[in-house]
């Protein structure tokens, strides 16, 4: 398949077939499952999953591969190809509560997928991701880590976050100038922490991560006092990276109640 990467879309093409077949191997696909590929370019991973598969749905926004993949195994009648923005696309359509997210997502979209994905994690099973291995650290990364922040916490509140292996760049073409991982993302059947509100926890955590040396005190004074963070068992001179998830919900809830009680 001729395809000249298209920059904009962060096109790079996994060949690799030893590669290939590890992540083949830790999708475990099953006869039965709903898989969902994003970004199916050349088929790298479509066309081996498809042994597996009964159905396979691939979302692709690119309409040269889209043509491609429509010439080169479109006529099997597994494969169910939708010419879409994943961005942009409500996963519930699918009409299943199992989906299994795979892809490897661009570096430029990789987080607003992430977050778009998120809000549909109750009809989720489990996502599958290579991403720049710099986001993998990011999601799976803990309190008093540089890279730990916005990403781990929102994605930490709601999934099993585990990080499986580095694939590097020689992998791809064209090759990147860095490496890549797999991620698993499994979304809690039963939550984690107790979340009143999911808009107050992404206010919270955007404002403490926003100017990452200042202390909780100062990053939140707009919207929580010095005596409402002590009354959520935090100490305000903290900094966020210092912070569990827990504490950051303990400050969305009471941000939240403020709102409520002030209606």
């Amino acid at each position: 398949m001729n395809h000249r990467p298209r920059k904009r879309f962060g096109q790079n093409f996994l060949h690799d077939t030893t590669v290939i077949q590890h992540i083949i191997d830790v999708i475990h696909p099953q006869e039965q499952d709903h898989i969902i590929e994003i970004g199916p370019g050349k088929g790298a991973l479509t066309t081996p999953l498809l042994r597996h598969l009964q159905q396979l749905d691939v979302i692709e926004i690119d309409s040269d591969l889209v043509a491609a993949l429509k010439a080169s195994i479109g006529q099997d009648s597994r494969l169910i190809i939708h010419e879409a923005d994943a961005l942009k696309l409500n996963f519930e359509t699918f009409g299943h509560s199992d989906l299994r997210i795979i892809g490897n997502l661009p570096y430029n979209i990789s987080t607003p997928i992430l977050f778009h994905l998120l809000s549909y994690r109750d009809c989720i099973k489990d996502m599958l991701f290579m991403l720049q291995k710099e986001v993998v650290d990011r999601i799976c990364a803990s309190s008093g880590n540089k890279q730990y922040g916005r990403l781990s916490i929102m994605l930490q509140c709601y999934c099993d976050v585990e990080s499986l292996f580095v694939i590097t760049p020689d992998a791809f073409t064209p090759s990147p100038k860095v490496d890549s991982a797999i991620v698993k993302l499994t979304p809690l059947r039963e939550p984690r922490y107790e979340l009143s509100d999911h808009e107050s926890l992404k206010v919270i955590v955007r404002e403490a991560f926003s100017q990452r040396r200042k202390t909780i005190r100062n990053a939140l004074r707009k919207y929580l006092d010095e005596s409402s963070i002590i009354e959520s068992g935090i100490a305000p001179e903290n900094r966020a990276e210092n912070l569990e998830v827990a504490d950051f919900v303990k400050l969305a809830n009471h941000y939240h109640q403020q709102k409520i009680n002030t209606l």
